[in-house]
């Protein structure tokens, strides 16, 4: 890395922000259908033409827009991910992404602390930030669940959870894949009518059920094939974790598989990059949350009583990996 390079990665965050004002004013649904000019645009959208003008420009640098003439039209990856008309619309990670903004500003207050600065959790922000954040959720597992749940072999079994499932992406795509298979979802109360929205968007409302409570405290039922954790732990402290995975053994039946889909550091706790970031943003917005090693998650599985643990050889982005386990029969 040279010093243009620290200039560029100090500054990235103008893109940042750009790409989600495109998203915040809908600029993209907008303009998918119709190129529209600026003094057009601010109309339909109630923006002042001089700084829409701007935007609209730095966008079409980026190549999210097009530009012909005074007018602008969406780029076609713009039309696919951008727009809401689209059925692979991704804006509400990216919405997700602009609620962190504030708290990652503050990130030497939180290193300086050992505290959370983020005002509130994602599941206690208001309407508007509890959906970016869900379906954001979402959006990312949509990328990745098809794929994981074609490769994970759950033919012989009948009765999956899905903890802290969100909308029940991962629980829809095991289903969709294992015809057999019925699941139920169990988060808070308040992502219920998220996760029955998108259930009954795949026509699985006989084969899915919603059950709200705490998982700290609830019950989560018993005598499951398999228990699904994703992106769950990283919120946790380490000692709270363990008491997740060992509530999620005692839901299985003996010989049942524990999945448990984390970002994963490597034991030197430095690569990969994503995860090594992600721990700073769990620093910013949790009381004790982080990312944790393999080593560190196997550990716990052996502590939690599990047989067989191994990391599934199958290739995801962004150092995120799936460790197995199976309940010891009696």
């Amino acid at each position: 890395m040279n010093v243009p390079d620290i200039l560029q990665l100090s500054g990235s965050y103008w893109s940042s922000c750009t790409l989600h004002a495109g998203v915040k004013l809908n600029i993209f649904t907008q303009l998918a259908e119709v190129p529209q000019t600026a003094s057009e645009l601010a109309q339909t959208i109630s923006a002042d033409e001089r700084g829409l003008s701007m935007l609209l420009n730095a966008l079409t640098a980026m190549e999210l827009l097009e530009k012909e003439g005074d007018s602008f039209k969406s780029a076609p990856l713009s039309m696919t991910y951008l727009s809401k008309n689209s059925d692979t619309y991704m804006g509400h990670i990216i919405m997700h992404h602009h609620h962190l903004v504030e708290g990652w500003s503050r990130l030497d207050e939180a290193v300086t602390t050992g505290a959370s600065v983020r005002k509130h959790s994602s599941h206690e922000a208001d309407d508007i930030e509890r959906e970016s954040f869900l379906m954001g959720m979402f959006n990312i597992a949509s990328l990745s669940a098809p794929r994981i749940a074609a490769q994970i072999d759950l033919s012989s079994s009948c009765n999956l959870l899905d903890l802290a499932g969100g909308p029940g992406t991962y629980a829809i795509h095991f289903c969709i894949q294992n015809p057999a298979l019925k699941a139920t979802i169990f988060d808070l109360p308040t992502t219920r009518p998220f996760a029955e929205q998108t259930v009954n968007k795949f026509g699985l409302s006989e084969r899915i059920m919603f059950k709200g409570g705490d998982l700290t405290t609830d019950e989560l039922g018993t005598n499951y094939d398999v228990v699904w954790i994703s992106q769950l732990l990283h919120s946790e402290s380490l000692e709270s974790c363990f008491a997740i995975i060992k509530k999620a053994v005692n839901a299985l039946k003996p010989g049942g598989l524990l999945l448990i889909q984390e970002f994963i550091l490597d034991d030197n706790k430095v690569t990969p990059l994503h995860p090594a970031l992600f721990s700073l943003n769990m620093l910013i917005g949790t009381p004790s949350g982080q990312a944790y090693s393999q080593k560190e998650i196997t550990d716990m599985m052996l502590d939690a009583d599990l047989d067989n643990i191994r990391k599934l050889a199958i290739d995801l982005p962004n150092g995120t990996g799936i460790i197995a386990g199976e309940r010891k029969k009696q």
